[in-house]
């Protein structure tokens, strides 16, 4: 009897298949699946990778960037599990890709639960399946300006006590809501439902300090997306918290929020210093 050998290429397929959603088109690059690769993910396809590695050359802040947010995410997770807080309401999450917040909050935790809000089919689509089996986790297709129907949705419904503190994530969100949409007002609309001592961590792109560079790099993402980020001065973003209070550091450039290692912080000074990040409570 002979034996044979496993076919590569069809065992790729199948492992494909065990995380690719149906329907979803890997042919074409997704913002959502870059962000996933420049993370260390392996959530992402051939295009992906290959349109990441095109934009790093002309914008090579980017990858540095995105990690220096996603390592603030996990240290104000961290901080909002230390203050009791054990459930969360993640806006504009994307993929719940490496360092995500229900492992960090479960890590420390294991009771701690998780929504995810994104108005991005594709990442919705990875996230529901990537969490499959996961009751305490959930995800939601939504834009997160509609706040009755995020709030009001069985999946927040049915994990989210909002008679108990929630930490509530905006990470790289706000400067994609644009004033006349009102992003104070929004800030205040989740705000409002939630129990005292509940926590928002925010990052934000600024152009503060390094206008020339934000500029060139604003209009790159606009020859290739078509709609860039509203940057904000620290003045503005601290008008987005309306009455919540900043716990310390206040807002200063992300790697300076309680760094916990050389990693939380980039090598380059000006890449800490394109995006504000802090924490505020709810009194």
């Amino acid at each position: 009897m002979l034996f044979r050998l496993p076919n590569p290429m069809r065992c790729a397929m199948a492992n494909i298949r065990d995380w690719v959603p149906a329907g979803v088109d890997t042919a074409t690059p997704n913002v959502a699946r870059i962000y996933d690769y420049w993370l260390g993910g392996n959530h992402n396809f051939e295009k992906d990778r290959t349109t990441a590695d095109h934009l790093e050359r002309t914008l090579p802040w980017v990858r540095q960037s995105v990690r220096l947010n996603r390592a603030f995410l996990g240290r104000a997770v961290r901080f909002m599990v230390s203050q009791g807080i054990h459930q969360f309401l993640d806006l504009g999450a994307g993929i719940p890709t490496v360092g995500n917040v229900h492992e960090i909050a479960q890590r420390e935790a294991p009771e701690a639960r998780v929504v995810y809000v994104d108005k991005e089919a594709v990442a919705v689509a990875h996230g529901e399946l990537m969490l499959a089996g996961d009751d305490r986790t959930a995800v939601l297709h939504a834009d997160v300006r509609d706040v009755a129907g995020v709030l009001g949705s069985p999946e927040v419904r049915r994990l989210i006590d909002f008679s108990e503190p929630v930490g509530l994530l905006c990470m790289l969100l706000l400067h994609w809501i644009p004033d006349e949409d009102d992003p104070a007002g929004l800030v205040r609309a989740y705000q409002e439902p939630l129990a005292p001592g509940s926590l928002l961590a925010l990052t934000h792109i600024t152009s503060d300090v390094h206008h020339e560079l934000f500029t060139a790099v604003t209009n790159q993402m606009a020859e290739r997306r078509g709609e860039v980020p509203l940057a904000r001065s620290h003045d503005q973003v601290l008008g987005l918290l309306g009455e919540l209070a900043l716990v310390e550091p206040g807002l200063v450039g992300c790697g300076s929020w309680r760094p916990a290692g050389p990693t939380d912080i980039a090598e380059d000074p000006i890449w800490n210093e394109l995006l504000y990040a802090g924490v505020a409570r709810k009194s």
